[in-house]
């Protein structure tokens, strides 16, 4: 199919747009340079070439020769900045879906730009769902990492109180640096107060679950991604930018720590790691993992139709993850990465049977093996000068995200002929 240049515009001008969409809505690199390939080749514009960073996309591409131009070719440039927001991953499924309706010829060019447009005015879950999402989230997670039930409930209540705060003023008037601090900060005084008050037990936990909605795992996992696919740079931003926000947590739960010392004359004594049993069966595990990673689901706006796949996904992972570190006697690491290595096996499955991205489901299931804990002991040991502590501590923590790096990758090097449905003769 031959294209004049309006359409040869037109086309390049559509496959831009949705790299746009699917950039800042959280789809890694190679995604997002495959389906604007395969919008643009389809239309007849083979000639396109994307070179897609983490916050920017450069399009170029040739007609061909014209006769009314004199036999010079005509061409296209155009370079979009795209700044690294929110995540939207109903989008980024919509989308993806678009592009194969593209290639099975079901889609004209301008039905497929009048989608696009629609799906770029899709609205974000309701903000009743997304309070919710956080509330539970920080409940479940709560739970995961050895509270009681009191703790969760002291978590639901100020996963609900934090978001409400990210939402009403985070978003809109601070920056991401600012915001994330202050995030950080609010939830590690509410916790405070509801320890204080008696409103639960054991304050690390509390916290650890309070601060699970804002652990940036969306850029940590893309950035691994990327890398993966030997996009370095975008891996490298994208990691620098995860990097930034824990160390935004890890601020803002120091300041909590110091503000409430001053009031109080000293800095609340933890006694490290408290596992209740009231949850620490692996039943109770298993459920809240599942609540958590279904929790994330809406955080992180995927499509509803798919929140239950994304809470067992998380649930067999975490399950793989006890089994292997209190069954089997593996260490933290080990088990991280082998559990690692089957969420993102079960998110390639399942992504094949819904028909939409595997990041939909990977993003959500990674979530309770992110060390989240290990962060938190860290900062406290480091701010309450326990140094002897702290360096074994952020070296665990370090070591456990370098085994989901490496599930992730190994898992992801396994051919798609392997995931793909036979097709019936």
């Amino acid at each position: 199919m031959k294209t004049d240049k309006a359409d040869f515009t037109e086309v390049l001008e559509t496959a831009a747009q949705a790299g746009h969409i699917l950039l800042e809505n959280g789809a890694e690199i190679s995604r997002v340079e495959d389906i604007m390939a395969r919008i643009s080749s389809h239309f007849g514009v083979d000639s396109g070439n994307f070179f897609v960073l983490s916050n920017g996309i450069f399009t170029t591409g040739r007609a061909g020769k014209l006769p009314k131009a004199g036999g010079q070719t005509a061409s296209y440039a155009n370079v979009e900045f795209i700044p690294i927001r929110g995540i939207q991953l109903s989008k980024v499924a919509a989308v993806n879906r678009l592009s194969y309706d593209i290639a099975a010829d079901r889609v004209d060019l301008a039905q497929a730009r009048e989608r696009l447009a629609a799906i770029r005015d899709m609205r974000a879950k309701p903000v009743w769902e997304q309070l919710a999402g956080s509330a539970f989230g920080a409940a479940g997670f709560c739970a995961v990492f050895g509270g009681g039930f009191l703790d969760c409930a002291a978590a639901f209540v100020v996963g609900l109180l934090l978001n409400a705060f990210v939402l009403g003023v985070s978003v809109r008037y601070l920056s991401k640096i600012v915001g994330g601090i202050c995030n950080a900060l609010l939830a590690t005084l509410l916790c405070i107060i509801s320890y204080r008050i008696g409103f639960g037990s054991s304050l690390s936990n509390i916290i650890i679950g309070a601060i699970m909605p804002l652990i940036p795992g969306v850029p940590f996992v893309n950035g691994v991604r990327d890398l993966g696919n030997g996009d370095y740079i975008a891996g490298l931003t994208r990691l620098t930018d995860a990097m930034l926000g824990f160390l935004c947590i890890a601020l803002g739960v120091s300041l909590g720590f110091l503000l409430d010392g001053a009031v109080f004359s000293g800095v609340i004594d933890l006694q490290g790691v408290r596992i209740s049993p009231e949850t620490a069966s692996l039943g109770w595990q298993a459920l809240a993992a599942f609540v958590g990673t279904f929790a994330f689901a809406i955080l992180f706006g995927v499509d509803r139709e798919h929140y239950t796949a994304a809470g067992i996904i998380g649930a067999l992972g975490w399950l793989a993850y006890l089994l292997l570190f209190r069954l089997a006697g593996a260490g933290a690491p080990v088990s991280t990465l082998l559990a690692a290595v089957i969420v993102c096996i079960l998110s390639r499955c399942v992504a094949v049977w819904y028909k939409c991205p595997s990041t939909v489901f990977l993003l959500c299931g990674i979530f309770p093996l992110v060390p989240g804990a290990g962060l938190f002991w860290f900062t406290y040991y480091l701010m309450s000068d326990q140094f002897d502590l702290s360096g074994p501590t952020g070296f665990m923590a370090v070591k456990v995200a370098v085994a989901i790096v490496l599930g992730i990758i190994l898992a992801m090097e396994l051919p798609q002929r392997l995931f793909s449905r036979k097709k019936k003769a």
